[in-house]
């Protein structure tokens, strides 16, 4: 997982760094990344089918690792990576009509289950490039880059 590479090539000195003064500092944009798709993924495996309700905000906190905000980069990292496979197991293992379902989005908009997958992971990628941005700010290249970078070295 590329988020779980940022984590862990990034200084864990400066987790607090905020690249400008209203966006959330590196920690916190990991940490959301986390969050955001434990618990937005477990209310999905959990059948939950209206994002819309306002409570689905502490619903989902059932549904997040009990990691400690402070947690290091290690920590995190190694979190961010069996959220995605734990998550990944749990989906594979449902059948198409899961997918299928009709489930109200956070905007009300009426999307199927599948769509809903869809959005929780450009969530995640949407937040994954603040985590880049704050690599490519303190002079470290992406692991996406360096992968693409020694591809086309090697054509």
């Amino acid at each position: 997982m590329d988020g779980a590479a940022a984590v862990e090539e990034f200084p864990e000195s400066e987790f607090e760094f905020r690249p400008a003064p209203d966006v959330m500092t590196f920690r916190e944009a990991a940490r959301h990344i986390l969050d955001a798709g434990d618990g937005l993924s477990g209310l999905l495996l959990a059948g939950y089918d209206n994002y819309a309700n306002p409570e689905f905000r502490t619903l989902a906190k059932q549904y997040m690792r009990p990691l400690p905000e402070s947690a290091g980069g290690a920590a995190l990292a190694a979190a961010m990576r069996e959220s995605v496979e734990d998550r990944a197991s749990a989906l594979a293992a449902q059948p198409p009509e899961f997918f299928a379902a009709m489930i109200t989005r956070f905007d009300g908009q009426r999307v199927t289950r599948l769509e809903m997958l869809q959005t929780i992971k450009e969530h995640e990628l949407t937040h994954r490039a603040h985590l880049f941005l704050c690599l490519r700010m303190k002079g470290i290249v992406p692991a996406t880059t360096r992968r693409r970078l020694a591809a086309q070295a090697g054509k």
